[in-house]
């Protein structure tokens, strides 16, 4: 399986280390994946996993959020743009998850 996202368009400065956080939670909620992956100053990655046949059969959930930053920064400033004049742009602070039927 892969999980991907292209770059964002509002420049969010993750850095040159930044590393996204993947999950994989099967029909038991039980969660069969969790790792971080390379991610690119835009927040672009890639990341290919094979699905552990221990997983539940049934509805599962991948969600992948970038990993050790505040991603959902309420306090009216942002923290990654390094003192640059940005205007910011509300976002939901919802967990991003996609379906993911496991069958055998």
């Amino acid at each position: 399986m892969t999980v991907t996202a292209p770059d964002a368009d509002c420049n969010p400065h993750y850095g040159d280390n930044a590393r996204i956080r993947v999950t994989v939670n099967d029909a038991m909620n039980t969660n069969v994946i969790d790792v971080t992956a390379p991610m690119n100053d835009a927040g672009g990655f890639t990341y290919t996993f094979e699905v552990p046949s221990s997983t539940a059969v049934g509805d599962a959930a991948v969600s992948a959020i970038p990993d050790n930053i505040d991603w959902c920064d309420d306090t009216g400033k942002n923290n990654r743009a390094g003192g640059a004049a940005v205007t910011l742009q509300r976002a939901s602070c919802v967990m991003p998850m996609k379906p993911l039927t496991v069958t055998r």
